[in-house]
């Protein structure tokens, strides 16, 4: 962590690029669920380093991940869980170890006025549920919090079998679940924390899923092995993991990572 913090200070003290040279363009794949938190620190950076451009592809992190591995031109890939960041180092596409900068928790979300109105109403016949598909991380979560609910007593044994029974729905990220609950197109629908945003929460309703079945979603980041520019990587990485990345994090929702 220390070579990549120390990677800011050279980049802040950069000169101004000269005229007519064009800006250097840092692609930064990355976890739906990051976007808020992604896009200010993408600002922050381009405001410590003249010539920098950051640009971001935000959407499922299976999705990226294969993206990356059929030679997309990415500089840093954060996903929402191990699964795809270990796919990628096993196919030697990352620089380094991969590190756990950001936790997330999950709750169920939905319409203001609707028919679920607690965790029981889930598995309700005629509810209408949409999930992220179980490739995606929160698809996957979501299906670990279900199994994890019928195993306590007040849910009891089939309940999470009784809820899947009511999914119309498997989308391609963590976005596309907020988007039909807000639209009124589904029940209910299972979200990380983060994606309840000061935009989104007028519009729904949230129940939240007991501590003792939440599954707590790691956040890692990588340098990639061929990343166009990876001074401006690893200078990227750098500030997440950096206070003022731990800041800005917790401000989109997110659990920062304990710093060293």
């Amino acid at each position: 962590m220390r070579s990549l913090l120390g990677a800011l200070p050279c980049l802040a003290l950069a000169a101004p690029v000269p005229r007519g040279v064009p800006p250097s363009t840092l692609t930064v794949y990355a976890a739906a669920s990051l976007t808020r938190a992604f896009a200010d620190l993408g600002d922050t950076l381009q405001g410590l380093t003249p010539g920098l451009k950051v640009t971001f592809n935000f959407a499922g992190s299976q999705q990226l991940a294969l993206q990356i591995e059929q030679g997309a031109p990415a500089d840093v890939f954060a996903s929402a869980d191990q699964r795809w960041m270990s796919q990628l180092v096993d196919s030697g596409l990352v620089e380094g170890v991969p590190a756990v900068f950001a936790h997330n928790r999950l709750v169920v979300i939905t319409p203001r006025v609707g028919a679920v109105r607690r965790l029981e109403d889930l598995a309700r016949p005629g509810v209408e549920l949409v999930l992220a598909a179980d490739a995606v991380p929160v698809g996957r979560y979501a299906r670990q919090a279900l199994a994890a609910l019928a195993r306590l007593p007040e849910f009891g044994p089939g309940f999470d079998r009784r809820v899947l029974a009511n999914l119309v729905s498997d989308e391609e990220n963590v976005k596309a679940v907020v988007a039909k609950v807000q639209l009124g197109e589904a029940d209910a629908g299972i979200v990380y924390l983060s994606d309840v945003t000061a935009e989104v929460a007028p519009q729904v309703a949230r129940i939240y899923i007991p501590d003792a079945a939440n599954v707590i979603a790691d956040y890692p980041v990588a340098v990639l092995r061929h990343a166009p520019h990876p001074d401006a990587a690893r200078a990227f990485v750098g500030l997440l993991l950096s206070p003022t990345g731990r800041a800005v994090l917790r401000a989109g929702g997110l659990i920062p990572a304990a710093g060293d």
